[in-house]
C-alpha cells in the first residue's frame, strides 16, 4: 500500500529561502527518479508564514527509506537542517481503507 510522507519546514526570511531553494529542488529532481517514487505536492501554509509542507508519496515504506537514508539525500538533507537551523520534521501515513480504525501498539 502506498505511503505519504509528511515533511515540514520552516523558514525564517527571504534570504534564508533563497539559499534553501536550490537545495529543495534538488532533493526533488532527485526524489522524482527513484524506485517507488510516485508523487509530491508543496503546500505553503497561509496561516503561519514561512512554513513548508510537502506530501511525498511512495508505493512503500521500504521504498522512502531507502532514499531517505542514502548518502545522496542525506548529504543534501544536512545542508538543508544546517541552514534551517533545526531538523527537518518527517511523519509517515497510510491511507485508512473502509474506515478501519488506526492500529495502536500496546504501550499507546
Amino acid at each position: 500500500m502506498a505511503v505519504s510522507i509528511i515533511i515540514r519546514r520552516s523558514v525564517k526570511d527571504e534570504t534564508m529561502a533563497g539559499r534553501l531553494a536550490p537545495l529543495i529542488v534538488q532533493l526533488r529532481s532527485r526524489a522524482t527518479v527513484q524506485p517507488g517514487f510516485l508523487t509530491d505536492q508543496t503546500f505553503s501554509c497561509l496561516d503561519c508564514e514561512g512554513e513548508y509542507l510537502i506530501i511525498s508519496t511512495w508505493n512503500s515504506l521500504e521504498d522512502w527509506n531507502k532514499w531517505m537514508h542514502s548518502e545522496e539525500r542525506m548529504a543534501i538533507q544536512r545542508q538543508v537542517d544546517e541552514l534551517l537551523g533545526e531538523k527537518t520534521l518527517y511523519r509517515y501515513y497510510e491511507a485508512v481503507v473502509g474506515g478501519i480504525p488506526p492500529r495502536f501498539s500496546p504501550d499507546s
